[in-house]
């Protein structure tokens, strides 16, 4: 079985928190705590001004930032389907993985003295149920999948974005669709 990860389409995206909200929801998250966060863009200037959305939450990277660093291995790649998780048993709550992560992923839970992060609702696939985020997007934006049938389905999706870290340092298992393109230097197609 190979990594699994999400694709997010940004072109039909209308920013609503749908998603943000099934995952709050599904975790039972306080107040200041959310595992998804779509996060809203403006671009340009007047008369050519564009906002678009990005829905961020744990991009399960090949090699992550977070369980390179935890003391414990209460962070690890799941080997049944690659996705990162985390053991709430072996957490000590040292914020490492908080700090390390490029995408600011892992969130620290005071009342639980632990930290915590989206785990693709690990649960809920168990059952054959899609996460939380995927089955609540009113505009399906949202899949979860093998991330390389996830990318032949999409060719056109890319793995980094301007309002992402460098992919090269994780290798993120994501697949984004995006409005508008444009090419770095390493002649890599990143969203403008």
């Amino acid at each position: 079985m190979g990594r699994k990860g999400f694709y997010y389409d940004q072109t039909v995206c209308i920013g609503c928190r749908t998603c943000q909200v099934a995952c709050k929801n599904k975790n039972q998250l306080e107040v200041g705590t959310l595992f998804r966060q779509v996060h809203t863009f403006e671009t340009g200037s007047f008369p050519n001004a564009r906002v678009y959305h990005y829905a961020a939450t744990c991009n399960h990277c090949e090699n992550p930032a977070c369980v390179a660093v935890c003391p414990n291995a209460a962070m690890f790649i799941d080997e049944t389907d690659g996705t990162v998780q985390h053991d709430d048993t072996k957490c000590i709550g040292c914020e490492y993985c908080v700090k390390a992560c490029p995408y600011g992923v892992p969130q620290y839970i005071e009342s639980k003295s632990k930290t915590h992060k989206c785990d693709a609702c690990y649960q809920l696939r168990a059952i054959g149920e899609q996460p939380a985020c995927v089955a609540g997007c009113p505009m399906r934006a949202l899949e979860f999948g093998e991330i390389d049938e996830l990318r032949a389905k999409h060719p056109d999706a890319v793995n980094q974005i301007a309002a992402l870290p460098d992919a090269s340092e994780t290798n993120p298992s994501v697949a984004i669709s995006a409005k508008e393109y444009a090419l770095t230097q390493e002649g890599k197609k990143v969203l403008v």
